[in-house]
């Protein structure tokens, strides 16, 4: 790209890009554009980071990875290609029913995960489907707590305001 003027670029990202991801990008735009602005904080969704770091501990650990989630989903698409790349064979489906058979056939551990919109009944429902194929175990790894916070601009901040916690509806 070549801007008319360069004394006022910022560089945003989509934010389901993993935090590795967005980093690559603004490394190679800071590059061409040293003066660019960067965000103050990292305005990243850290779960689709933690889902891609726990993918990367899963496929060490599996011999396939199902994916559940749409192929429109972004961040499905790069669990999928997060165990492909470390050697993995990995699948996406967007419901049990698409799930093969012989992409199980023979192997001795799946890893399932999912997409950040993929509701929980659609993970539910692919465990069952794995266990109807023969599966005779089902271990669930321990995810990450998320502990991000963002606070809202200045402009949007009601004075005396009590922040109110929402833990207990996980």
């Amino acid at each position: 790209i070549q801007p008319d003027q360069t004394a006022k670029l910022a560089v945003v990202t989509q934010t389901t890009l993993s935090v590795d991801d967005a980093a690559d990008i603004t490394a190679a735009v800071k590059a061409r554009f040293p003066a660019i602005r960067e965000p103050k904080q990292q305005d990243i969704c850290y779960a689709t980071q933690n889902r891609q770091d726990a993918v990367k501990l899963l496929s060490g650990q599996v011999d396939v990875v199902i994916v559940v989630g749409s192929p429109t989903s972004s961040n499905s698409n790069r669990l999928r290609e997060v165990a492909r790349k470390l050697g993995t064979e990995a699948y996406m489906i967007d419901s049990a029913d698409e799930l093969q058979a012989a992409w199980v056939q023979g192997k001795a551990r799946v890893g399932v995960t999912a997409g950040a919109s993929a509701p929980d009944i659609l993970v539910r429902q692919v465990v069952e489907r794995l266990k109807a194929l023969g599966a005779v175990a089902v271990r669930k790894l321990d995810g990450i707590q998320e502990a991000v916070k963002f606070p809202l601009p200045k402009g949007l901040k009601l004075e005396g305001a009590a922040e109110v916690n929402l833990e207990h509806l996980r």
